[in-house]
């Protein structure tokens, strides 16, 4: 689903992926003649231009693409040494792993993420158990997928970081229900997902275009 730019003209992740593209190559070279904290500041926010260029291919199909900078995420987020963006990045790779079905690499790697589970912020945990619910959802395991979105769902409330990446759960209206829908969907409980869908449509402001547009896709493809 495209995006709305500010002068009402639709954008694809084509048209994205050169600007957003180029801030990544600014911040990397800023990293080269930094140090200290502001060295290690601008590798997090180069690690989150780096995820969103990953993306951006990803959503125009182009697995490669998409690869090498969810690759490009991880090294900068290990370099960086913070714990939140390192399970961040294992989370990039997970939707790597999604969408060709491998649904156990999924699984791996947000339970890798979730090593350390003490020390992420309840944003970061959220991220990787959903995703590890759709890695539970391509192996067939229902029962894994609710008790993963239902203990994301109880971890919600207490989302308060400033971190500027990954807040889709906190300004997508039923972010989580889209997940458990999206999820049943790849199940084979259509009945199940529809009612989901239908739930979380009504919910959706008609002002939000594109998100009111991303769930009717999903719900016409369950």
């Amino acid at each position: 689903m495209n995006d709305r730019s500010a002068r009402g003209v639709f954008l694809g992740p084509h048209d994205l992926i050169g600007t957003v593209s180029a801030q990544y190559q600014l911040i990397d070279k800023l990293v080269r003649s930094a140090k200290g904290e502001t060295r290690r500041g601008l590798l997090r926010v180069g690690a989150a231009y780096a995820a969103l260029v990953g993306r951006l291919y990803q959503d125009a199909g182009d697995m490669d693409g998409a690869a090498f900078w969810r690759g490009v995420t991880q090294e900068i987020a290990m370099r960086s040494r913070d714990p939140h963006l390192i399970g961040y990045s294992l989370v990039n790779q997970a939707q790597l792993r999604t969408d060709p079905g491998d649904g156990h690499a999924v699984i791996d790697l947000c339970e890798a993420a979730l090593d350390d589970v003490d020390q992420l912020v309840p944003k970061v945990r959220i991220m990787a158990m959903q995703q590890q619910a759709h890695g539970a959802s391509l192996t067939g395991e229902r029962h894994m997928v609710d008790q993963l979105i239902d203990q994301a769902d109880r971890l919600l409330p207490r989302v308060d970081d400033d971190l500027p990446w990954g807040n889709a759960c906190r300004r997508t209206p039923g972010y989580l229900e889209v997940q458990r829908a999206t999820c049943y969907g790849r199940l084979g409980l259509e009945e199940e997902a529809g009612a989901l869908w239908s739930q979380v449509l009504a919910i959706v402001p008609t002002t939000a275009r594109r998100d009111r547009g991303v769930h009717m896709e999903g719900w016409a493809q369950r």
